[in-house]
């Protein structure tokens, strides 16, 4: 398989992380969009929001406790925003399902 965050959570390319553990992987933007910019992600595969089933939900659910757990020890008490592209229409720019994590600052809405 060829997806960059795969390549991520072994170890073949370096990340900066924010966090980790046996389910997920913390890590900043390389293009961040924020202050504070990172993902989170598990480690199992899971191509995007499309693909979460019965089966593979726990992690999701995972995911937002690391969320609200990370944001808070980066400082983001006045609030963050998680996003989630899913698909091509969407700009998912991986085949990976990725939560971005901003904050840091005041965030305009609509985003662009």
């Amino acid at each position: 398989m060829d997806c960059l965050f795969c390549k991520i959570i072994s170890g073949e390319i370096p990340s900066n992380k924010v966090y980790e553990d046996d389910r997920v992987i913390a890590f900043h933007d390389i293009d961040m969009k924020a202050p504070v910019h990172y993902l989170v992600i598990p480690k199992a595969h899971i191509e995007s929001a499309a693909k979460v089933t019965s089966e593979n939900e726990a992690v999701i659910g995972h995911i937002f406790s690391v969320i609200a757990k990370t944001a808070n020890e980066l400082g983001l008490t006045g609030g963050y925003r998680i996003v989630s592209n899913c698909g091509k229409d969407a700009q998912q720019s991986v085949g990976h399902i990725h939560f971005h994590v901003l904050g840091g600052r005041a965030l305009a809405w609509p985003p662009g």
